[in-house]
C-alpha cells in the first residue's frame, strides 16, 4: 500500500519578472508503507524542495500530492507525520525534555502521554543522562539526536528526514542507521534525504536520484545497479547524473 503518492509535481521559482528557476519538474513517485525510501542528489538537485512540498511548506506550481490518502495541507494527516529538517533551530535555553514537551503541546498530546514518550525517546536517542543539560551545551551530534526525538514525539506513521547524519561522527552515523532500521521494524515509513551514499545503501529499500530538479531514476538498489551496469550505489549515482548531463549537452 502506498502511503505517499506524488504525480507530476512541479515547482518553479520566479526571480524578478523574467527569470524562472526549476525547483522540480514533472516528478512522480510513490512510497510504500513500512519502507525506507531514499532521496539522493547533488546540492541543488531538488531534494529539499520535494520534502518541503510534501510537508506543505511550499506550494507546488502544479501536480498532486497524497499522504495517507489526504492532500499535503490536511491538518489531521499532519498529526501522523514527523519531520527533521537539515538545519533545525531550537531555543537553546531549553533542556531536551523541555524541548520535547514544547513539541508535544503543539500536537496537543496529553501531559501524561507526552511525559511517557519523552522518557522513552531520551533513552532511544541516548540522551537520558544529559536530560538536565541546556541545548546550548549540546554537541552537533546531540542536537541531531534530540531533533530526531522531537520528530518522533507524535508517534508518527511517516518520518521525513532531511540529512539526519549531517555533522555526526562515524559512531553517530552507525547509531542513527541502527535506529532507522529499528523504527522500520516498528512499522514506520521513512523518507530519507541524504548525501551519505554508504548509509543510504545500508538502510534503504528503494531510492530516487534527483538532479537539477528532475527525477532521473527510482527503484530497488539491486534492480537499478543491474539496469545501469554499475558497481555499487556510488557508481550508479555518478552514471545516472553523467548520462543526464550528456543528454542535456546534446540538445
Amino acid at each position: 500500500m502506498n502511503v505517499i503518492e506524488i504525480k507530476e509535481l512541479t515547482k518553479y521559482y520566479y526571480i524578478g519578472r523574467k527569470k524562472v528557476v526549476i525547483g522540480l519538474e514533472n516528478v512522480s513517485f510513490s512510497v510504500e508503507e513500512g519502507e525506507i525510501y531514499g532521496i539522493l542528489g547533488p546540492n541543488g538537485s531538488g531534494k529539499t524542495t520535494c520534502l518541503k512540498l510534501l510537508l506543505g511548506i511550499l506550494y507546488p506550481t502544479s501536480g498532486e500530492i497524497s499522504i495517507l490518502g489526504k492532500n499535503q495541507f490536511d491538518i489531521e494527516m499532519k498529526k501522523n507525520v514527523g519531520f527533521l529538517p537539515e538545519n533545525p533551530y531550537y531555543y537553546d535555553y531549553l533542556t531536551g525534555p523541555e524541548l520535547l514537551k514544547f513539541y508535544g503541546k503543539l500536537f496537543e498530546i496529553p501531559d501524561k502521554t507526552v511525559n511517557e514518550r519523552i522518557e522513552k525517546l531520551l533513552y532511544l536517542v541516548k540522551l537520558h543522562e544529559v536530560k538536565k543539560l541546556a541545548l546550548r551545551h549540546y554537541s552537533k551530534g546531540m542536537l541531531e539526536r534530540i531533533g530526531l526525538a522531537a520528530s518522533l514525539i507524535n508517534d508518527p506513521k511517516i518520518l521525513i528526514l532531511d540529512e539526519p547524519t549531517t555533522g555526526l561522527d562515524p559512531i553517530g552515523c552507525i547509531e542513527t542507521r541502527d535506529l532507522l532500521i529499528q523504527l522500520k521494524m516498528e512499522g514506520k515509513t521513512i523518507l530519507l534525504s541524504s548525501h551519505f551514499l554508504s548509509e543510504v545503501e545500508r538502510v534503504c529499500d528503494r531510492i530516487a536520484i534527483f538532479h537539477r530538479g528532475y527525477l532521473l531514476t527510482t527503484g530497488g538498489l539491486d534492480e537499478l545497479i543491474k539496469k545501469y551496469n554499475a558497481d555499487g550505489l556510488e557508481d550508479l549515482f555518478v552514471k545516472t547524473i553523467q548520462e543526464f548531463d550528456r543528454k542535456g549537452e546534446k540538445k
